[in-house]
């Protein structure tokens, strides 16, 4: 069976999120069934005082615990950015072209974020959330929030000063679709 290069290195792509996903999904479990395990019902872990701590908290909502109550919604936006995520990595030409590189990480942080919650919305109604910077009274968080917040940033710098709008066509649906039939691309 004589696979083409190109769709080589699109599997390639899809078998590497999902590994790199699910190791970090796996991750960001695992420190959640230690906070679990050895925060809840506690007092907080202090490990700077006034600064930062470990704090068991269950977030039923979003960030920042908006929109309370709402599992069914935060079910179908995870799978929707899984959506995005399988179609993104799909059209990368490679996870190793180091020009795509970052691209590439930035939708496995983001998807192991998105999973790492879904879930705890799935299996338990709620999102276990356990670092807390005291100092600034910022929301408790966790790992995954963590994948998802350093990526986006990421993602957007990324998108502001380093790709192009040439870079990025490899996205467009329209673009894709005017190539394939020999359209004007102008």
């Amino acid at each position: 069976m004589n696979i083409p290069r190109k769709n080589r290195n699109r599997m390639m792509n899809l078998v590497i999120w999902a590994m790199i996903s699910w190791l970090l999904v796996l991750l960001d479990q695992y420190t959640k069934y230690l906070a679990v395990l050895h925060l809840k019902g506690q007092n907080p872990l202090v490990l700077w005082s006034g600064v930062f701590e470990f704090f068991y908290s269950e977030n039923r909502g979003a960030a920042f615990g908006m929109l309370q109550g709402r599992q069914v919604f935060f079910f179908v936006i995870g799978i929707l950015v899984l959506t995005a995520a399988a179609y993104s990595m799909w059209q990368l030409p490679s996870w190793r072209d180091p020009h795509y590189c970052w691209l590439a990480l930035c939708i496995i942080l983001i998807t192991a974020g998105a999973v790492g919650n879904m879930v705890d919305r799935i299996v338990q109604g709620y999102v276990v959330d356990f670092l807390y910077f005291r100092l600034i009274d910022f929301p408790i968080f966790n790992v995954a929030d963590i994948y998802v917040t350093t990526a986006t940033a990421a993602l957007f710098l990324l998108m502001m000063f380093y790709y192009t709008d040439e870079d990025l066509e490899i996205f467009h649906f329209m673009r894709k679709a005017k190539k394939d039939k020999g359209g004007d691309l102008s």
